[in-house]
């Protein structure tokens, strides 16, 4: 077996065995309505039936919580901690994980004071000087409730709880850990790797379990849960439609490609830190997320964008930043390549936090994820990116003898194409002949264009294998190919192409008059397209 000299060639022909899947999420557990002042009142005038605005009858329910906690923590023979300063609870929790011998139960119950917000009640005075109640929110020092399970399904997993009202958790789940307990009941064999997947013996089965984990299944562990433990909610309240829903604080998505061996590990890692470091920049990134990027003006997009490199050891990890979210790529355990998306803002992507929204997320961390490797890809494989450059470059003959234009490399209207399918808002859902009908036009600086003209466009990308059509309507998507092929068609001369081929001469700068960019247009969309030739890594956007 000869050594990978790329990461092309790794990723190539080194990987055995892959698999995408949900990782960790961390989940704020909440009752919607009591999130608010004006909802907490509500509360204590409908369920307590009293007249005044003030959080002291909330008192007694906040006492009967705590004591029902320890009640059912001596009931049940459940070990007790208390938290100090500085202690790391998940080293807590791998102590008494060690010493559980059963399939499900809770594994000890932790307290611990941290900072949180909360509703209290200050005095104000009217015009007249009488005082009167009024709540508002703020911060405080109270007591969490940390509840270490194990469930049947999901594995060791957490939820904590606020014992302030109104009582707000967080739930903590480890997606491969769910997916480990569903292929060993498939009766499929597998070989672990730390809390994923070294190798399994039908690795397309076990991916179809990964990809079925989704709401239903993490709401219904709350649910079981919470009929479990102590609530801090009365059936009537329950009844009244005072119920716990479930939204996305953070969550990783994974993509994990076992190596054939751990040289090829070390290879990838040793030509993607000496070439990769500028991977972080806002212009480089805004292909990885595929979104629009702005470093001034009044809307400026916020957040450090950097490329990090650490090195635990001799383990070194590549880290690439956007706004809330970063994509962490490391060689896990010496054996794999593990690239991981943490998403922990959801509306850095323009999508509600509400656990309905997690197959969106999911689409996009694992999109993420795969352009980054499509990216590395390319910038490491000259020949490779010269044919992705050649196929979109050239004409096409249809069956029927019809020519379909190519995108040439000195075309405006091509460059513009180009630049008007890496908008972020035109994925997932897909985007109709006028979203990108309006793009276009302001990148051009026209001030209309026609929908014939658009059709015509959309007929070029469709036959290059740039866009797809959405079955059973008038939508359309990027394919893998439209994601990646932006990298190496907006620049003037790629080096690839010279590298590609030896015979080649070697580039020169390219004559202004021939190759220059468009004009920057007034709009909120502009081409940047002066970068230096003869590198790819400067066209990654």
């Amino acid at each position: 077996m000869t050594l990978p000299r790329s990461v092309a060639d790794v990723l190539a022909d080194h990987v055995v065995f892959e698999l995408e899947c949900i990782d960790r999420m961390y989940c704020n557990v909440y009752v919607p309505q009591l999130q608010h002042a004006g909802g907490l009142l509500g509360y204590i005038q409908r369920q307590l039936g009293l007249p005044i605005a003030s959080t002291a009858p909330l008192g007694r329910v906040t006492d009967a919580f705590s004591a029902a906690m320890r009640r059912f923590a001596r009931d049940h023979d459940v070990p007790w901690v208390d938290f100090v300063k500085g202690q790391r609870k998940d080293d807590v929790m791998h102590e008494h994980l060690a010493r559980f011998d059963r399939q499900e139960g809770v594994l000890f119950i932790g307290r611990a004071q941290e900072k949180t917000s909360l509703f209290r009640t200050e005095r104000r005075r009217d015009p007249n000087g009488d005082s009167y109640p009024w709540i508002v929110r703020a911060t405080g020092v109270v007591n969490q409730f940390y509840v270490y399970a194990v469930d049947r399904d999901f594995g060791p997993f957490f939820l904590k709880f606020c014992s302030y009202f109104p009582y707000n958790a967080k739930l903590c789940i480890n997606g491969h850990e769910w997916a480990k307990r569903q292929v060993a009941l498939a009766g499929i064999g597998y070989t672990a790797l730390d809390n994923g997947f070294a190798s399994c013996a039908d690795p397309a089965a076990v991916q179809a379990i990964c990809d079925r984990l989704g709401v239903e299944q993490i709401d219904g562990l709350l649910r079981k849960w919470l009929a479990v433990l102590p609530h801090p909610f009365s059936p009537a309240d329950r009844e009244a439609g005072y119920r716990y829903d479930i939204s996305i604080l953070q969550a990783e998505f994974s993509l994990t490609q076992m190596l054939d061996r751990p040289v090829s590990g070390r290879v990838f890692f040793e030509h993607v830190i000496r070439d990769n470091l500028d991977a972080g920049r806002p212009d480089q990134v805004s292909l990885i997320f595929d979104r629009k990027l702005r470093r001034t003006g009044p809307r400026a997009t916020p957040g450090r964008f950097r490329t990090r490199v650490i090195t635990e050891g001799v383990t070194p990890s590549l880290h690439i930043d956007y706004k809330h979210t970063a994509i962490k790529q490391y060689h896990k355990e010496g054996r794999a390549l593990r690239t991981e998306t943490t998403i922990n803002d959801t509306r850095d992507f323009r999508i509600g936090k509400r656990l309905t929204n997690l197959p969106a997320l999911r689409e996009i961390g694992l999109s993420a994820n795969r352009r980054l490797l499509g990216v590395q890809r390319l910038s490491h494989n000259p020949i490779r990116a010269a044919e992705a450059f050649t196929a979109v470059h050239e004409p096409i003959i249809t069956d029927t003898g019809a020519r379909i234009a190519g995108l040439r490399l000195g075309d405006r209207r091509a460059h513009a194409l180009l630049q008007a399918l890496l908008m972020f808002r035109l994925l997932p859902s897909g985007f109709l002949n006028r979203d990108l009908r309006g793009l276009l036009a302001e990148l051009l600086g026209v001030d209309t264009i026609t929908a014939g003209q658009m059709s015509y466009d959309l007929r070029r990308l469709r036959a290059h294998g740039l866009i797809t059509r959405i079955p059973r309507s008038h939508r359309y998507r990027l394919t893998d190919t439209g994601c990646t092929t932006p990298c190496c068609s907006r620049t003037p001369i790629p080096g690839c192409c010279y590298r590609a081929w030896p015979n080649s001469p070697t580039p020169t700068r390219p004559r202004p008059a021939r190759y220059a960019p468009p004009p920057a247009t007034t709009g909120r969309l502009s081409i940047n397209s002066r970068r230096t030739p003869g590198s790819l890594h400067d066209t990654k956007t």
